[in-house]
């Protein structure tokens, strides 16, 4: 099975200049605020990317894709470590990545940005670590 990072990849390298911009950035400015928005879309499209490929991953082991559709994150997450996608460890930090996550729904206020910018570090080098995983099993062919 091809599976292409790319995309992936290149939210990950925007989440580092957003996150880079954003400590330079002077305290209270409005750069600040800008770049710590950027940080928090960024966030959610490498997630919603990540899951979109350890879906097509998992395929690959037998599991159906209507019923990895219907599956929720967490129990994606779970299969994704039974399948050497991630190591538990990872899966518990997935864990909160996701909880934060589904806080932007109902909070964009500064505690949760604070809570964000806490947690993106990590998440961070977890993303990496995964985008490396998935290029390493699933090798693009040359074109």
């Amino acid at each position: 099975m091809n599976l292409n990072t790319d995309h992936l990849q290149r939210c990950i390298g925007t989440l580092r200049l957003s996150l880079n911009f954003y400590q330079q950035a002077p305290a209270d400015s409005i750069d600040r605020e800008i770049f710590r928005n950027a940080i928090v879309k960024g966030y959610e499209l490498a997630q919603e990317t990540s899951f979109k490929l350890l879906k097509k991953a998992l395929r690959d082991y037998g599991h159906a894709a209507r019923k990895l559709d219907a599956t929720p994150i967490k129990d994606l997450l779970r299969l994704s470590a039974t399948h050497g996608l991630m190591t538990i460890e990872e899966v518990e930090r997935w864990f909160a990545y996701r909880d934060n996550r589904n806080n932007t729904a109902h909070d964009y206020g500064e505690n949760f940005a604070l809570e964000t910018l806490r947690l993106i570090p990590d998440f961070i080098d977890d993303v990496t670590r995964l985008a490396a995983v998935l290029r390493e099993r699933y090798p693009e062919e040359s074109h």
